[in-house]
């Protein structure tokens, strides 16, 4: 018998990460590409999608007939059950029906949810979230991702509209958020936010050795954990800043849902996670009532790069 792979992939803004499980869910293949190369219609980043799976097979040697199942996490509003992507922000697609024309094409089930909601997901079913039933996500990258698991179940709200936490208002007079409200906490606390703090301060005459890394766009992770390894007094305070408004966010969420586990994942958690972390700790407890916070615990994620990937591996198993 032809042993079965599923093929896992993780779509992003800037790249598709692919990733090829074997039955016993080693992987067996990876390979990263960049997405901008195709140009910004939705066709193309279909086409860089289907170039890392042809590529993936190819060079892995593994056949398509081998193949069990394709599952993705890419951002925006998804339609779980339909594999239409209503909305993405980062992404060139509105109502675009995605599976049909990867189903086609390698004549396999194709699924595909929103990339913190797959993420969550794979933190709850491999990382750090395994055997817990209530799980509050918060994923701290260049915007704020939430996801959520209730009663052992992935939480989607709604047309697949729910978890949108990181538009949860934290002071209505706050700075300006992408999605056109103010003081959300993605404002405060994504790459986003703390670049915007950053930039604030050095157009006041403040030196930061941050200052190259915000021009223009969001810092990349690794330039704020050199500034503040190097104890950059700009850099630690957007972090103070941002870990402030996630201590209170995470307070609301406790108080709201009871979870088991808060789970902080993304790719500024995975460069800075320990500093983060320590912070949210130290201020989390004046916002969340001491009866419910006494039984919640709160982690970094354990998968790094690869939550999304598990997650889609996920998908494909409960399917």
């Amino acid at each position: 018998m032809a042993s079965s792979y599923n093929i896992c992939l993780d779509i992003g803004g800037t790249k598709v990460l692919g990733v090829i499980f074997d039955e016993k869910k080693n992987v067996a293949y990876r390979l990263k590409k960049k997405t901008k190369e195709g140009g910004d219609s939705s066709e193309n980043v279909e086409q860089v999608i289907i170039s890392v799976v042809e590529e993936m097979l190819k060079e892995s040697g593994i056949k398509k007939s081998q193949v069990n199942a394709i599952a993705a996490g890419a951002p925006g509003v998804i339609n779980q059950s339909t594999g239409v992507v209503l909305f993405s922000p980062n992404l060139p697609w509105r109502d675009y029906d995605i599976r049909k024309p990867l189903e086609k094409k390698f004549g396999v089930p194709f699924f595909i949810g929103n990339d913190v909601n797959v993420g969550v997901l794979g933190e709850y079913k491999y990382g750090a979230a395994k055997g817990y039933h209530n799980v509050v996500g918060f994923f701290v990258g260049t915007g704020m991702g939430g996801g959520l698991i209730l009663d052992d179940k992935l939480y989607t709200g709604h047309q697949f509209k729910g978890a949108e936490y990181g538009h949860m208002i934290l002071d209505p007079e706050g700075p300006l958020c992408g999605c056109g409200q103010r003081g959300c906490l993605e404002a405060f606390s994504s790459k986003q936010g703390m670049s915007a703090y950053v930039r604030q301060q050095v157009s006041r005459g403040r030196k930061s050795m941050m200052a190259d890394a915000i021009e223009g766009s969001a810092f990349k992770s690794k330039f704020l954990k050199k500034a503040l390894a190097a104890g950059d007094s700009v850099a630690t305070e957007a972090v103070d800043r941002a870990c402030h408004y996630l201590a209170v966010a995470t307070g609301n969420m406790i108080n709201t849902f009871s979870p088991d586990v808060v789970v902080y994942g993304g790719g500024v958690i995975e460069a800075c996670g320990e500093t983060f972390l320590e912070k949210i700790l130290s201020e989390v407890d004046r916002y969340c009532m001491p009866s419910i916070r006494s039984t919640v615990e709160l982690k970094n994620a354990a998968l790094g790069d690869d939550s999304v990937i598990y997650g889609a591996l996920s998908m494909i198993e409960d399917k």
